[in-house]
């Protein structure tokens, strides 16, 4: 058997799990429904939704670590072959999964694709998609869709899941259209796309320029003009607050987060990967609700 990917020891790990074809069981050795996420954010959603009936695997789950650079491991590997469903944010943000699931193709195992869930398009779109609260009872279905379509037998627990997850993430939006409520229009500026989807549901301008965000972003050096458009946001006092991504800093981010400081410009936090303390929820709701008083401050 052969498999046509660029990882040999992936498609080892795949081999020796299930063969490249076949898959593997997708039980644990419990009896329950094996499932991996590529990211602990989307995997916390399918604890939620699932509860006992559901071993859940995030990959990424170290909130000190930059998600672009992940690299996986063998037991990584192996837990992508296993698996009866698997999780994938899309989008560009997560290939390591699409590597995985290559090296172990099979007709038994779903695939919860979260940027095909929510249609998103484009040659670059903003892959954090987990940020569009509005949005997120879509996904929180077409997870418990597969849940079901790969565990015929527990799908009413798994619809019951769903509504009761949805019912969570209700403060959240909530707190989302209050911030829209109060602070429409309100100018903000940010270090890279994390809160995209969150600032425009709740009606926040960017200013920063899109090349600087997506270079730091890609881990490049922003252009002089687009440092300079940036600095000028600060010093002019255009924006409200300054929002960066704390696993991905820089010297560059960091210059301007202390030049925010000086110029008496809110600046706040967020993450991209959900702190192991949390729930989903929780953690989003914080981050509103800190760009909410950096607003009113």
């Amino acid at each position: 058997m052969r498999c046509s990917v660029l990882v040999p020891l992936l498609c080892a790990v795949a081999l020796a799990a299930a063969g490249c074809s076949g898959g593997g069981s997708g039980r644990s050795a419990n009896g329950r429904l094996e499932v991996v996420a590529g990211e602990n954010f989307w995997g916390n959603l399918a604890e939620q939704i699932g509860g006992a009936h559901v071993d859940v695997t995030s990959l990424i789950t170290n909130p000190d670590a930059d998600p672009h650079l992940f690299e996986p491991g063998t037991s990584n590997g192996l837990a992508v072959a296993t698996a009866a469903v698997v999780i994938v944010n899309g989008a560009g943000y997560d290939p390591f999964m699409d590597r995985l699931l290559a090296a172990s193709p099979s007709s038994k195992r779903t695939v919860v694709r979260v940027s095909d869930v929510l249609h998103v398009t484009g040659s670059d779109p903003n892959p954090h998609l987990w940020y569009d609260a509005p949005r997120l009872a879509i996904v929180v279905k077409a997870i418990a869709a597969a849940l079901s379509t790969a565990d015929p037998a527990n799908a009413t627990a798994y619809r019951t899941g769903a509504v009761q997850t949805i019912a969570a993430l209700q403060p959240l939006e909530n707190a989302v259209k209050a911030l829209k409520a109060t602070d429409a229009g309100d100018p903000v500026a940010y270090t890279e796309r994390v809160p995209g989807y969150l600032l425009a549901a709740a009606g926040l301008p960017v200013l920063t320029p899109t090349g600087f965000a997506r270079s730091i972003e890609a881990g490049g050096e922003p252009s002089a003009s687009d440092e300079a458009a940036m600095r000028e946001l600060i010093t002019g006092h255009r924006i409200k607050a300054l929002i960066y991504n704390e696993q991905a800093t820089s010297p560059i981010t960091a210059q301007l987060q202390a030049l925010a400081k000086v110029d008496q410009i809110p600046v706040v936090p967020v993450t991209e990967t959900m702190p192991s303390a949390d729930s989903f929820e929780s953690w989003q709701l914080g981050q509103v609700k800190a760009i909410t008083a950096a607003l009113a401050s």
